[in-house]
């Protein structure tokens, strides 16, 4: 009987590439993480409202959420590049390149990214239900929206009539939106409201506008050959000003 032992081998953890790959996870997941955030998220649009702020500060959570996740694959692969490739006619020993099954390992990748995917929904809920108190408010004001092929129409509450949107600052707004030909989205770009607009169907979005200033309101719903063009502007002033704009613009409606 031979007395020759077998030497055994390490602790997966200890091995050299699950040691390299763990250092370039931590690279990866902060050199996605900080990308992320500071060329994407930085460069989103001015937020003009809580909801978009709420937007804005979830897509940031989320980035470094999903860093790790993209640092792993990102490390995975950099090991595989860098550390087995095999050169001429001398192929790597069977056990070089086994491929094993982990029941352990899949169970901790299903539930973590379950986990991920129920964070993501619930974060985005309470994101999005940020004004839907609105909806109830009865000191709200009420603008109908049409979307038509390519426009935008704003009728308030006293008859006033306009292509772009006047609302006053730090006061609820509840929009009733409809389209009287194809289906159109309705996206207030830096106040975070983005609701379809049906043909024959009325849907309603709320939403608080508090900064001042001249904002974007787009179609993110392609209707046709002008879509692109589909485009006007939200204009938020002070509830001084508003009174004033309405009364001159009702005025004019009614003299039309």
């Amino acid at each position: 009987m031979s007395n020759v032992m077998t030497p055994k081998a390490p602790q997966w953890w200890k091995k050299p590439d699950v040691k390299k790959t763990a250092i370039l996870w931590i690279i990866c997941t902060a050199v996605i993480g900080f990308v992320g955030v500071e060329f994407h998220v930085r460069n989103m649009v001015r937020p003009a409202s809580e909801t978009m702020s709420g937007v804005i500060s979830l897509m940031r959570i989320f980035t470094w959420a999903a860093a790790p996740v993209a640092g792993l694959v990102g490390a995975i692969c950099l090991t595989a590049l860098t550390s087995k490739r095999h050169y001429g006619d001398n192929p790597p020993p069977e056990s070089d390149h086994q491929i094993s099954n982990s029941p352990r390992t899949n169970a901790v990748w299903i539930v973590v990214s379950a986990l991920l995917c129920l964070f993501a929904l619930v974060g985005g809920f309470i994101v999005i239900q940020k004004d839907s108190a609105a909806l109830l408010d009865k000191n709200a004001i009420q603008v109908n929206v049409t979307g038509q092929q390519w426009l935008w129409s704003f009728d308030y509450e006293n008859g006033a009539r306009s292509e772009d949107l006047y609302l006053p600052v730090d006061k609820p707004v509840v929009f009733h939106i409809t389209s009287v030909d194809v289906k159109h989205s309705f996206w207030v770009v830096q106040m975070g409201i983005k609701m379809d607009a049906n043909p024959g169907y009325t849907t309603d979005a709320a939403v608080t506008p508090n900064k001042i200033g001249v904002f974007d309101v787009r179609c993110a719903e392609l209707c046709g050959l002008l879509h692109a063009y589909m485009q006007t502007k939200v204009h938020v002033v002070s509830q001084a000003d508003y009174e004033a704009w309405l009364s001159n613009h009702a005025a004019i409606e009614k003299g039309a």
